[in-house]
């Protein structure tokens, strides 16, 4: 409930500020352009609801702004000029609105994998540099002197499991050892 009471507030507060523009384009006339002030609340919408309020706000926006154009009494040489910034204030308006809205969804989707990364790297376990390891059987020290098995330790350090066979090196040795074949 809170988010939908703060969804509706944002577009109250979007929508206040589009009517409080258009009176101020209406009260100073056609000769001082707040064109840009209108890219405020699109951004509003944009940034706090999305895209599919941001739209909405810029058609409001445009129309609004051609109200006050319209009763300050602003006469064009020719209706194609008239048309020409009708036109480009809705896409200015259209253009601000999903951009923002984008750059908000970038920037959330930046922050989640940003989340799980540090997730990620929290649950990994950091090997030292130096491992202290026998020469002859190859166990390793731990940080209390505890000599364990090379997999032991690997295994309680990482995320390593371990399957057992031979290197070709060792299995000629071992089954001439055993007599298997000639060495």
């Amino acid at each position: 409930m809170q988010k939908k009471l703060s969804a509706f507030a944002w577009s109250a507060l979007a929508v206040i500020i589009v009517i409080a523009l258009g009176m101020v384009d209406w009260l100073t006339g056609y000769e001082l352009n707040f064109f840009v002030f209108y890219f405020l609340p699109v951004s509003i919408g944009a940034w706090f609801l999305g895209f599919m309020v941001a739209a909405p706000l810029a058609i409001l926006s445009a129309g609004v702004w051609l109200g006050a154009d319209i009763l300050t009494g602003h006469v064009y040489t020719s209706p194609i000029y008239f048309a020409w910034n009708m036109m480009v204030r809705l896409v200015s308006f259209l253009v601000i609105g999903w951009c923002v809205s984008k750059i908000r969804q970038l920037l959330d989707l930046e922050r989640e994998t940003t989340r799980s990364l540090r997730r990620s790297l929290s649950q990994i376990k950091v090997l030292e540099t130096f491992l202290p390891i026998c020469a002859q059987c190859k166990k390793i020290r731990d940080e209390q002197g505890v000599w364990q098995q090379l997999e032991v330790y690997l295994g309680q350090h990482s995320n390593t499991q371990f399957s057992h066979s031979y290197c070709p090196e060792c299995a000629r040795k071992i089954m001439a050892e055993a007599g298997l074949i000639d060495g």
